[in-house]
């Protein structure tokens, strides 16, 4: 497909839109990959509605773990919209074009949603440093203005910091070529298409990282090293393995999350010869933890498994009353 371009007073070339070439190397059968990728899409909606609904409806999940869990699948939700119609647009239907409005939004929703579940993951293990270490205090520090504070401050935090990465993007010159060798607007995707270089996108990139979720996941390892020592204390072995099996969903949830975080950057920093491999990564990690985190949670943690099964059987109830005929 030929670039889109426009011309300039200067006698230079802008383009006016990319266009998103789909997963490097394997344009021709790509598209197969659209019916996993769409049942993802669809669990992950589907399994943080019920989440939701179940934490809004059983008066038994009105705690604060709970909330951040309920806050948390909001996230998931947006994160995996953010980028999911566009990549099935892409495989089905062949929509690769893109302008760059809607480019420059997508990298910046893309930045915002990935930072605030990095910053839910600290909140949820603040909450467990609390519930663990100072019991009886509890209910007094963990409330329900902390929850909305809290969340405000992630909303704040990573919508203000997550700015400077598509401005800048957006102040590149991009003169010649428009074809991203990807199915989602990437900052480093899109900034290597730049006549002018794209060193400071990728220093502010690295900067933020470290800033935000650098930040957030050394406060996480703090968080568990003294919920692990305050657990060693404890003189009871079934009093320590029940206080550590409240964490195990998360802990599982932030080693996947971090870890392909980690994987990613080591691949772009690499340059590696694959292209395939960062960019699946990438879109993987933006897909798989909205519908892994509702599984994870679901299947170990009891509370939540009797929530599911009063909501099915309240639904059941609902709609056997409706099939009775009157009197």
């Amino acid at each position: 497909m030929s670039a889109s371009l426009k011309g300039s007073n200067s006698s230079k070339f802008q383009v006016s839109e990319f266009i998103l070439m789909g997963l490097p190397g394997i344009h021709s059968w790509q598209h197969w990959l659209s019916l996993p990728l769409a049942i993802l899409y669809l669990s992950a909606i589907g399994a943080n509605i019920l989440i939701l609904v179940t934490i809004c409806q059983d008066p038994a999940l009105q705690q604060p773990m709970y909330s951040f869990l309920g806050i948390l699948s909001v996230v998931d939700m947006g994160l995996a919209t953010t980028i999911m119609p566009k990549i099935l647009a892409i495989f089905w239907f062949d929509a690769k074009v893109i302008s760059l409005p809607e480019c420059f939004a997508q990298i910046y929703a893309i930045h915002c949603f990935v930072g605030m579940e990095s910053g839910i993951f600290l909140c949820m293990a603040f909450d467990r440093y609390i519930a663990i270490c100072h019991p009886l205090r509890y209910p007094s520090i963990v409330t329900k203005a902390l929850i909305l504070r809290a969340t405000v401050l992630m909303v704040l935090r990573n919508g203000l910091l997550s700015l400077p990465v598509p401005v800048l993007a957006a102040q590149r010159n991009y003169c010649s070529r428009n074809e991203i060798e990807h199915c989602l607007c990437s900052n480093l995707g899109v900034t290597s298409l730049a006549c002018d270089g794209r060193r400071p996108n990728s220093i502010c990139q690295l900067v933020l990282a470290w800033l935000v979720m650098g930040s957030d996941l050394g406060l996480i390892i703090l968080s568990y090293i003294l919920i692990l020592r305050s657990v060693l204390k404890l003189n009871s072995a079934e009093a320590a393995s029940k206080a550590l099996s409240t964490c195990s969903s998360h802990l599982i949830l932030i080693l996947f999350f971090y870890t392909v975080v980690v994987v990613i950057s080591a691949t772009h920093l690499a340059e590696t010869k694959v292209p395939l491999v960062p960019v699946l990564l990438n879109v993987l990690h933006n897909i798989i933890p909205p519908s892994l985190n509702p599984m994870v949670y679901a299947l170990r943690t009891k509370e939540l498994r009797a929530g599911f099964q009063k909501v099915f059987c309240l639904s059941l109830e609902k709609k056997t009353k409706h099939q009775r005929p009157s009197p």
